[in-house]
């Protein structure tokens, strides 16, 4: 089987971290996901803490509410005042994204950060998305935190706004349109195992 690069969106609350975790221990391939940030750092030679405040500051300003920029991959330099800017921050993001896809010689998984966007020119890339109703994201948080489900729902409504707002930030598309992926996967109707299950039975038939 060729390799192959799986990157998962979802909804917050809708288990899809959980799912990417299980389906790269079964299958044996890389899992990355914060880890991406650490990565992004060491190409760099930017603080890695900077990285994580960069989605910080992006929830807060307003030109990032009413803007669309689209991700071009082109890196600044460190001798621009932009080198530590929230876009080239991305793009050094980006760019190890493209670095596990094509130089990595292991099968992987991304979680987020556009990674689906990034490697829309790839051939073996299987893009999914995993969602679920509102209800059923409260009902699975619930059972981690002693927050009332007013909160919860809340901070998913909170949460899933900004990966939305980011992701239409730099791509220029809806974060929740079926189209941008070939697998979206509703949690309030299959286990995780199942959703692992499926995935593993959609890479036999796409990955030969």
């Amino acid at each position: 089987m060729s390799k192959y690069v799986i990157t998962i969106a979802r909804g917050y609350g809708s288990g899809g971290r959980t799912i990417g975790k299980m389906l790269a221990e079964e299958l044996g391939i890389h899992y990355y996901d914060r880890e991406l940030l650490r990565l992004a750092s060491d190409e760099s030679g930017i603080n890695e803490e900077l990285f994580g405040k960069a989605d910080e500051k992006l929830k807060e300003s307003f030109l990032y509410k009413i803007m669309k920029k689209s991700y071009s991959g082109e890196i600044i330099t460190p001798d621009s005042d932009e080198f530590v800017s929230n876009d080239n921050l991305f793009n050094y993001q980006a760019k190890v994204i493209h670095q596990l896809a094509e130089e990595d010689e292991k099968s992987c998984i991304i979680v987020g950060r556009c990674a689906d966007y990034i490697l829309r020119d790839n051939k073996n890339v299987i893009r999914i998305f995993v969602h679920a109703p509102l209800e059923h994201c409260i009902d699975t948080l619930g059972t981690m935190s002693n927050a009332s489900r007013k909160e919860l729902q809340k901070k998913i409504e909170s949460i899933d706004k900004h990966r939305a707002e980011y992701y239409e930030y730099y791509t220029k598309r809806r974060w929740d349109n079926a189209g941008n992926y070939d697998l979206c996967i509703n949690t309030s109707e299959l286990t995780f195992e199942e959703a692992v299950t499926l995935i593993k039975e959609y890479i036999k038939i796409r990955i030969k």
